[in-house]
């Protein structure tokens, strides 16, 4: 008697829920997602063996380019609004509301604050288009020690953090950290790139 071979049929795998999970994943990812601003002042920092990570929130962030020009970040909006409300009293300047909302958008800046009104009121286009001179820190005209200032006034949680170029040379590195101690700054973090640590 002849032998019936069964019929075999292939496993069907649905991969319905696969894409449906994954549609799902793409969009939570898209929604929770916070963009960094984009910089105006590219800074190559160096490397380090620190495995020590800088906070995710309320960073005031001094970068030094290898121009030596410094410029001054806030991540904080709600900080950026406080503290071009205090700009404005301590300096005398009065900003509009379009111009303060365009400050609180900003990602940073380095222009002098008697130049800070004209940079505001231009279009973000042209914003990109203007060669910043860095804020100033010479001791006749300390601004970027009264922005560091006015800026822990306006969140006393902030954290400053220095992001200086490594072809940047010391004495403006020094002279930024000379002025953060004259304004009782005396703690601070360096973000460097992480670099990997020898083996023993």
């Amino acid at each position: 008697m002849p032998k019936v071979k069964p019929h075999r049929s292939s496993p069907s795998l649905d991969m319905t829920p696969m894409v449906d999970l994954a549609f799902l994943l793409v969009t939570f990812f898209m929604l929770i997602s916070k963009f960094a601003p984009e910089e105006v002042l590219v800074v190559d920092t160096p490397s380090a063996t620190s495995e020590i990570k800088a906070p995710d929130a309320n960073i005031i962030t001094i970068s030094i380019g290898n121009d030596e020009r410094v410029f001054l970040g806030v991540d904080d909006k709600a900080t950026k609004l406080r503290m071009i409300d205090k700009i404005s009293e301590k300096y005398g300047v009065g900003f509009t509301q379009p111009e303060k909302d365009v400050f609180a958008s900003l990602g940073s800046f380095g222009v002098p604050i008697s130049q800070l009104k004209s940079f505001l009121a231009l279009s973000p286009e042209d914003q990109k288009k203007v060669n910043q001179p860095g804020i100033p820190i010479d001791s006749v005209r300390n601004e970027l020690g009264d922005l560091v200032q006015l800026a822990r006034y306006s969140n006393p949680q902030s954290i400053v953090a220095i992001k200086g170029d490594q072809g940047a040379g010391y004495p403006v590195a020094g002279r930024v950290i000379e002025i953060l101690q004259d304004k009782n700054v005396n703690r601070f973090n360096l973000i460097t790139d992480m670099e990997v640590k020898p083996r023993n």
